[in-house]
């Protein structure tokens, strides 16, 4: 698929097909996609958990309050440590850097799910703490992007974008 078939095609999906499931192949490549992100220094302060089992999607739909989620057949969770980062270049490391990264490697993730037939959507709205609990990570590694991964079980049409002229200033 041409790149920018990727980027039209890209939708936030919040039903997935129940029948279908992810291959560990499929979720390989996409976190192969993810840690082809650019990270400031290199540092690559990202970590990923994939969520396969009924009993982790259970814990994960407990903490999240979207059991929705929790439908597709595969879920990711992107999370950061960001003491790598802090190390190198201090507080704005830590507090910005290491966020950029990780962020920059979720969108890899939604990209190359399109690119393979997929759809996901970015769920960034969560208890971190619950999460991190539901998953086990160790502060300070906290969770970022929660990823649902599945086939698409709806017709997502084509979001409303605001012009390039409202959010563009050429100087």
């Amino acid at each position: 698929m041409e790149f920018s078939e990727v980027l039209a095609k890209r939708r936030s999906v919040r039903h997935f097909n129940s029948k279908l499931t992810v291959s560990d192949q499929d979720v390989r490549a996409l976190l192969l996609a993810a840690v082809s992100a650019p990270s400031a220094g290199n540092i690559q302060p990202w970590r990923f958990s994939v969520v396969r089992s009924t009993e982790a999607r259970e814990r994960l739909a407990q903490a999240l309050h979207q059991r929705w989620a929790t439908s597709a057949p595969a879920i990711i969770v992107v999370s950061v440590d960001p003491r790598p980062c802090s190390a190198r270049y201090a507080a704005r490391g830590e507090m910005l850097y290491a966020i950029q990264d990780t962020a920059a490697a979720a969108q890899n993730i939604l990209l190359a799910a399109v690119d393979r037939g997929l759809a996901s959507c970015w769920i960034g709205a969560f208890d971190e703490d619950a999460v991190r609990k539901a998953l086990d990570l160790t502060e300070p590694v906290t969770p970022v992007a929660i990823l649902p991964i599945g086939y698409s079980a709806e017709s997502a049409g084509k979001p409303a974008r605001r012009p390039l002229e409202e959010v563009t200033t050429w100087l």
